[in-house]
This record gives C-alpha cells, structure tokens and sequence, in this order.
C-alpha cells in the first residue's frame, strides 16, 4: 500500500465518520439516552464508514498483508480522532459543554479542576479505543467483501 493511499484511507476514515457520526446522534437521540446514543453513533458510524472505506480500498489492502495495512490504516486514524477530540476540546464553545454534562453526570461537591480535565482525557481515550475496535473490525471485514478479479 503506497503511502498515498494510505492517507487517503486513514482521511477517509475519520473524516467521513465524524460526519456519519453527528448525523447518527441525531437520529439516535429518540431510541435511547443522550449518552447511550452518542455511544450507539459513535460505533455504527465508524463501523459502517470503515466497512465502506475497507470495500474501496480492498485491493490496495490485499497488495501487502491485510494485517499490516489494515493495522497501518487504523493506528494513523486514531491519531486523527485523538486530534479531533483533541481540538474539540479545546473549543471554548464546547468547554462549557463539557462541563456542564460532567457536572450532572458526576454531582459532587469535591471535584476540583483538575479531576474535569483527567475525567475528559479518560472519555477521549475510550473514544479512540473504540475507534480502534471497529475500525479495524469494519476493515478487515470490507477488505474481505471484495475479492481480486481472477486474470
């Protein structure tokens, strides 16, 4: 797999994820607790878009070993959701958010500032883990999908 094509890959990943992604917490927002459905959003939208992305890149991936640019794939596109997350969280629109939603999550008197911003650092890395999973679950199972014209 040229790195060319590993870029365009890994861009497509997140990028049309993210986008899946907020289209999908508002459809889900009616089935099930706010919560409940960003979570729900969060893993079909990054398991059908690498679905998708795997089916169009199956020949690219079959090149090399499936393991090793499947695993290529996925490991560049959790430091796109890290830097996503990342400059998400950095928006001073969406800090109060942010805190506002840990507030009435996690109603106690004693929280300090800084016990916000390990509690957001520990969501941003369940994030990224469960990009992890189904990204590559999404892959491998696209990749297969489509097989090598016989010549």
């Amino acid at each position: 797999m040229k790195p060319g094509d590993l870029i365009v890959a890994t861009a497509s990943v997140v990028l049309i994820g993210f986008l899946l992604n907020s289209v999908l917490r508002i459809a889900f927002i009616p089935l099930a607790s706010a919560s409940t459905s960003e979570l729900l959003a969060w893993i079909v939208a990054f398991l059908v878009t690498s679905l998708i992305v795997g089916y169009v890149f199956a020949l690219k991936i079959q090149e090399e070993s499936k393991i090793k640019a499947i695993g290529k794939i996925i490991v560049l596109s959790s430091l796109g959701v890290m830097l996503l997350i990342m400059v998400w969280f950095a928006n001073p629109m969406a800090n109060p958010a942010i805190k506002d939603s840990m507030t009435s999550m996690l109603n106690t008197s004693g929280w300090a500032n800084s016990d916000w911003s390990v509690y957001s650092a520990f969501f941003a890395t369940i994030d990224v883990v469960v990009a992890l999973v189904f990204n590559f679950i999404g892959l491998y199972a696209g990749s297969m999908l489509r097989k090598p014209k016989k010549t």
